[in-house]
């Protein structure tokens, strides 16, 4: 056997599509039938966004694609996934590119944003989703676990101001700092009493300082909730808030009111974070049992025997720390540790879709057990 040397002769002619390269078991390929047919779905919402005649845009269903792909693959940004967009055929063949087919500009997903959260794009996908979970079956009608955590924004500490700063004050001192040159400057908040009543980050103004408890740093955040279906754990409902401390069970009411109305007696899981008087009262005038886990700490609590003597009860509390799993998935595959965008809008558009891709990846590996 002789030894091989490299070949740089350029193909002119290339009879390979990106369809035979992709291996015919690989799990993409089952993600990318149900994304098709999710697509398919809204079709005429999509058309409705654009104008019968001029300059063809990139195909929405094309972004939406790569939304998907950026959750699946952990893409930080826009610009790196139009990067690897370049020389990645699978992410050609999801996106029905051709091999040789550049890349569109990163510019392409800010230029058309505005268009998809005013067509409420991100919300009609994720519906579309849970659509196709409830078609096979794979989600409970009277069982349901709710739960909420922080996202931190994007916006640091140093842009959290008071309201009524001083012109020139940039960095939160007495607005006669010089800032080096080449460096961030350094800002020493000690002392000084730091609230969103008195406080607003210049960065987004939407994002409120808040912590998950005593032991953790505060931090500028949202809030992120679910509404997880206890049967195979598949997400029906999420939504993304300011982080004032009483969104997790103000959203949670929100939710719930949102499933269709049925005469069974439903229930629903939750922490002790949801041990109140107001959220355990709402909840049953929804027509569910509250299965929260109760106070145990000395706290009076809104959870008595009559809920507790059932074994339901108990089953519900031991299906509830599922709802962390679509958390963690969140914060690390899909990007949400740090938030990528500056406002609610946009944040909420881009937690929607993230967690329609979880519910993809369970539905297709549901799929797969059932086959």
């Amino acid at each position: 056997m002789s030894r091989g040397v490299p070949d740089p002769q350029v193909s002119m002619l290339l009879s390979t599509s990106a369809d035979e390269l992709i291996p015919v078991g690989h799990p993409i390929r089952k993600i990318r039938a149900v994304v098709e047919v999710v697509l398919a779905e809204l079709d005429d919402e999509l058309d409705g966004m654009y104008a019968s005649s001029g300059r063809r845009s990139v195909p929405p269903e094309t972004l939406l694609k790569a939304t998907v792909l950026m959750a699946l693959y952990s893409m930080r940004s826009e610009r790196a996934f139009c990067e690897r967009l370049n020389y990645d055929l699978l992410f050609k063949w999801f996106l029905d590119l051709p091999i040789d087919a550049r890349a569109f500009d990163p510019t392409t997903f800010s230029k058309n944003r505005q268009r998809l959260l005013e067509a409420e794009i991100a919300d009609r996908f994720f519906a579309a989703v849970v659509r196709q979970a409830k078609l096979r079956r794979y989600v409970s009608s009277e069982h349901f676990t709710v739960d909420g955590t922080l996202l931190e924004a994007w916006a640091s500490h140093k842009s959290f101001k008071p309201n009524a700063t001083p012109p020139g004050d940039d960095d939160g001192g007495d607005g006669g700092d010089i800032r080096p040159a080449g460096r961030n400057s350094e800002v020493d908040w000690r002392g000084q009493k730091r609230s969103n009543k008195t406080h607003t980050s210049t960065t987004d103004p939407e994002a409120r300082l808040a912590r998950k408890s005593m032991n953790t740093a505060a931090r500028l955040c949202y809030s992120g909730h679910l509404l997880m279906e206890n049967r195979n754990a598949l997400i029906v409902d999420a939504e993304l808030a300011e982080a004032n401390g009483y969104a997790e069970r103000d959203i949670a009411i929100e939710m719930l009111g949102r499933l269709p109305v049925t005469k069974r007696r439903r229930t629903v899981g939750a922490d002790k974070g949801y041990d109140t008087a107001n959220f355990v009262a709402e909840t049953r005038g929804l027509g569910f049992t509250p299965h929260v886990a109760p106070h145990t700490n000395g706290r009076r609590s809104a959870i008595d025997g009559r809920t507790t003597r059932h074994a339901g009860h108990r089953i519900s509390l031991r299906i509830r720390p599922r709802v962390e799993e679509p958390f963690g998935w969140i914060k690390t595959i899909g990007g949400g540790h740090k938030l990528r965008f500056i406002g609610r809008d946009r944040n909420r558009a881009w937690f929607k879709m993230t967690v329609a891709v979880y519910n993809l990846i369970r539905i297709t590996a549901l799929d797969a057990a059932t086959t």
